[in-house]
């Protein structure tokens, strides 16, 4: 499905960073990002040429890489920049084995960005990896099982038993409580200011990143809350896409969320490959007078209790079911039934067809990183972030990772859709939504929250919008652009830091 749909517009690409606080040998990282391919040697896969007329896609596996995947990025303020505008706009080829390029950049204290380090100040030295995957082959977590494997084989010793996955048993149908008895269209991220005709011309994607408290897991009065971080994760996108649209003066509506389920084991025995299946979340509030309460200046924290109680049903219940990664018309269209080429032209057209009922946006959330990402004298990765394709019709992607004790949070969007300036205050109005998720039912605010430095995506425009004030004076937030009032945003919403263990 993927491959008939590739667009040189908006790369096919996932990309993860590991932050390392300390310096790579470049020729140790290549000989251990070596054996960490032919330990899992399904990631050494290439596309084989083929006429149109074949009834199947082949692909094929290879003994070693075609070429060195390893790159040198340099170093300088404007090497990390670059490096993530490749990983958004240069996908590694299928045609070449393995599908996927790892960029060393080192940073030399006169970056752009600082660094987070462990003790929580930011730091301009040590070594970031970018690794760029293509997504038609594989996907972030297989990528973050070869990034673990080669930690393994650069520091010398082997990693930590990986805790696996609590699943409850799989069911053959969804079962009841899965929200997917609402039919109704879903709503649309609201696009920004710029005319139609100049949207339709941009390219690409942009990107930034975040470095977020976890959601605390308890009420004030200890009591453990029954939903997870992903709950909240799902909910915040969902109360951002909902403000920021009645903020645009666009209608309330039913947001729908796409959200991968990974089954597979964590361990170096995990399959290489595109191993998720998705499933969409309706977001909707059981009782309709909740809709005024989410949306309103300042989200009611009985309103967001309800929803995220109604969240953790709903994603239970889907983690259950079991189906086909795609549903059951992608199982067609992917039938060796007809020609290659005519089932490509087939799926365009279906996708095209399909535009205005796809899901409003993607929320990929791995969890607590299961992996020490070791590497030996070059230090533990204090961060790990990574990014999912984020292609119209949706054109907004979600993506958060955990790792010592902090929430390290992507927003991909499409150009098509948002300028970096737009991105920048939908990222803004993502924080904020997801501390109200921590707010107790009785109202009360959750502690002041650290001041963070947002990642910049592509370009010092970036940086800049996300380097300035909000209205509270925070740094690191985003601004607010002028919006048609009221305001839907809440004032003075704040989240809390809270490490313990809890399930992701």
């Amino acid at each position: 499905m993927s491959r008939h749909c590739l667009s040189a517009d908006e790369p096919e690409s996932v990309h993860i960073e590991v932050h390392l606080p300390g310096r790579l040998d470049p020729a140790r990282l290549r000989s251990a990002f070596r054996r960490a391919l032919l330990a899992h040697p399904r990631a050494l896969m290439r596309e084989v040429p083929g006429r149109r007329y074949r009834r199947s896609l082949e692909w094929e596996l290879t003994d070693r890489p075609d070429g060195d995947p390893v790159h040198r990025a340099g170093r300088g303020p404007d090497a990390l920049a670059g490096a993530r505008a490749r990983a958004l706009s240069a996908c590694p080829p299928l045609t070449l084995s393995p599908p996927m390029r790892l960029e060393v950049v080192e940073m030399d204290g006169g970056s752009a960005v600082p660094e987070p380090s462990a003790s929580g100040v930011t730091s301009g030295t040590g070594t970031v990896l970018v690794l760029t995957v293509h997504h038609t082959a594989l996907d972030a977590p297989s990528g973050l099982r070869v990034l673990a494997t080669t930690a393994e084989q650069y520091g010398g010793a082997a990693g930590l038993p990986v805790a696996e996955r609590i699943r409850p048993g799989h069911s053959g149908t969804a079962p009841s409580g899965t929200g997917r008895a609402v039919r109704a269209r879903p709503v649309r991220v609201a696009p920004d200011s710029r005319p139609g005709p100049v949207r339709a011309r941009a390219v690409g994607n942009g990107m930034l990143q975040a470095d977020l408290p976890v959601p605390r897991g308890a009420a004030r009065d200890g009591a453990i809350r029954p939903w997870t971080v992903n709950d909240q994760l799902l909910v915040a996108a969902s109360l951002m896409v909902g403000r920021w649209n009645v903020s645009r003066g666009r209608p309330a509506g039913p947001v729908r969320i796409t959200m991968p389920v990974d089954d597979r084991p964590r361990g170096s025995e995990m399959p290489m490959g595109n191993g998720t299946r998705l499933v969409e979340v309706a977001m909707t509030a059981e009782d309709p007078r909740d809709t005024d309460a989410l949306l309103g200046e300042r989200p009611e924290p009985a309103a967001v209790a309800r929803l995220l109680r109604t969240t953790a049903r709903r994603t239970r219940a889907l983690k259950t079911a079991h189906g086909a990664p795609l549903g059951a018309g992608a199982s067609l269209l992917t039938a060796p039934l007809l020609p290659v080429g005519i089932r490509g032209a087939l799926t365009r057209g279906a996708r095209r067809a399909a535009a205005s009922w796809t899901s409003t946006a993607l929320v990929t959330n791995i969890g607590r990183v299961p992996y020490e990402l070791d590497f030996g004298d070059a230090g533990r990765a204090t961060a790990v972030w990574f990014s999912a394709p984020a292609r119209m019709p949706r054109g907004l992607s979600v993506a958060a990772a955990s790792t010592g004790g902090r929430l390290h949070v992507t927003l991909r969007w499409s150009r098509a859709l948002l300028d970096d300036a737009a991105g920048a205050e939908l990222a803004g109005l993502f924080e904020e939504s997801l501390s109200a998720t921590s707010l107790d039912p009785a109202g009360g605010d959750a502690p002041g929250r650290e001041a963070r430095t947002p990642e910049a995506g592509a370009t010092a425009e970036d940086i800049r919008a996300a380097a300035a004030p909000d209205h509270a004076g925070s740094p690191g937030v985003p601004r607010p652009r002028a919006a048609p009032p009221p305001d839907p945003r809440p004032r003075g919403a704040r989240s809390t830091d809270d490490s313990g263990k809890r399930p992701s």
